[in-house]
């Protein structure tokens, strides 16, 4: 076998856990799943939102909110303040 020239790209690494779904005998699934999954575990486990947050990569904070949805004590740790003089 001839080694890639380039680095894995997201489809790339997605074809590889359908692949591994189907060998294993799953319903075929994206890694996108995978990822949700862990950072979904990791909150139940009580990981802080900001280390869920590197290891999923992301670049926002926002984005990594999302697995606190459930989780308010989790979600303060990445609010905002209240702007000062704002109404709500």
């Amino acid at each position: 076998m001839t080694a890639p020239r380039t680095g894995l790209d997201r489809g790339g690494v997605s074809l590889i856990v359908r692949r591994a779904c189907v060998r294993a005998g799953l319903a075929p699934c994206g890694s996108h799943r995978l990822r949700h999954s862990l950072a979904c575990d990791m909150v139940r486990a009580g990981v802080p939102l900001q280390e869920i947050g590197q290891v999923s990569r992301h670049r926002d904070a926002t984005s990594t909110s999302i697995y606190a949805r459930v989780d308010i004590d989790q979600l303060r740790t990445v609010a905002r303040p209240w702007p000062q003089g704002a109404t709500r």
